[in-house]
């Protein structure tokens, strides 16, 4: 299934049932009042979160989502039934936002936990029957209430994964051969750029049983901010991490200018938002496997003479991945996803 992290839909909410107009005819009350029942309510609409879905590909299908309508009521006081409720599943991590005809779109929900449930579209009230409208000075009413209309609301849903640590780097970096090292995921791993072309989730474990959501993010070149390459097409999906991980091939590492493509993918994450560029980071170069020892050895001295905090691993052999990840633990610790 295509990974999709946006899309737009419409929701009505039922129509409240009309009241009905009715007057008792029975063989023995030659003169029997009103007895027109109420129409029912309209169907709510809902959103949940589910733990069962991971894109909104569904919604690109289906754009037009209906509540039931509320049943008129009838003779003899009999209600109409209510309109049954519409309850849209969503994955985790989706924000809901109410959109106006001119575009503009104000935050509605942010459905972060699983079984969060949120009413969206309120369902018309069914309109009363006759028999509430009778008065010693009108004793045979002929009118009743119509039902109310439901909500139409147009909606734009916006699927942020919920993760507590993100992946980033410049493409073949090595991200995606690093959580499938580290974790059971098993993203598409080849030597060429963008090989991941969606977010990929790993989850790693400690001996207590506590655990950690890692997120790969598709490679980042210069100018993505701007939609160059993948663009900033999921970007999103690190706006709830507390730490990034920040992975450099060492085959992008020039001698004169060591960590200028750290710098790269930094300056993208500020164009983009600044608040995201705040956020820790450790940073790592990979691929160690495939320099001379000698020139790893004058790069590791230039980071330390530099108090430049990085790992040196090999995440195809595991090589410095072990330590890595313990501080990946000290770090990112336990708690819940930043939002």
């Amino acid at each position: 299934m295509q990974f999709v992290d946006e899309a737009d839909i419409v929701v009505r909410s039922g129509k409240g049932g009309n009241g009905c107009v009715s007057f008792r005819r029975e063989k023995y009350v030659p003169k029997g009042g009103p007895d027109g029942g109420d129409g029912g309510k309209g169907g709510d609409v809902y959103v949940r979160a589910s733990g069962k879905l991971t894109t909104l590909y569904d919604f690109r299908l289906k754009r037009v989502y209906q509540a039931e309508n509320g049943q008129p009521g009838a003779g003899k006081d009999k209600y109409g039934r209510d309109g049954r409720d519409l309850v849209i599943d969503l994955p985790v991590g989706t924000q809901v936002s109410l959109r106006s005809s001119s575009g503009e779109q104000r935050l509605l929900t942010d459905l972060v936990t699983e079984g969060q449930s949120v009413l969206v579209a309120k369902g018309g009230r069914g309109g009363k029957g006759n028999t509430h409208f009778k008065s010693s000075t009108n004793r045979t009413p002929r009118f009743a209430q119509p039902g109310e209309p439901g909500e139409e609301r147009s909606l734009h849903l916006e699927l942020k994964l919920i993760a507590d640590v993100g992946l980033i780097g410049l493409p073949n970096a090595g991200k995606s051969t690093f959580i499938s090292a580290i974790s059971a995921a098993r993203p598409k791993i080849a030597d060429y750029p963008f090989t991941t072309l969606t977010p990929q989730l790993g989850v790693i474990k400690d001996e207590a049983g506590n655990q950690l959501v890692l997120a790969d993010i598709p490679g980042l070149i210069e100018g993505a901010h701007m939609g160059r390459g993948l663009g900033d097409t999921f970007l999103r999906h690190i706006a709830r991490t507390r730490l990034l991980i920040h992975i450099l091939s060492i085959e992008d590492v020039p001698a004169e200018d060591p960590w200028s493509g750290f710098d790269i993918v930094e300056q993208e994450l500020y164009q983009y938002d600044p608040e995201l560029e705040k956020k820790e980071q450790i940073r790592i170069i990979n691929k160690i496997d495939l320099h001379d020892s000698e020139d790893l050895q004058r790069l590791q001295d230039k980071a330390e003479a530099e108090a430049m905090d990085v790992h040196f691993i090999s995440a195809l052999y595991g090589q410095g991945v072990e330590d890595l990840v313990q501080d990946i633990w000290a770090r990112a610790g336990t708690g819940e996803p930043a939002g």
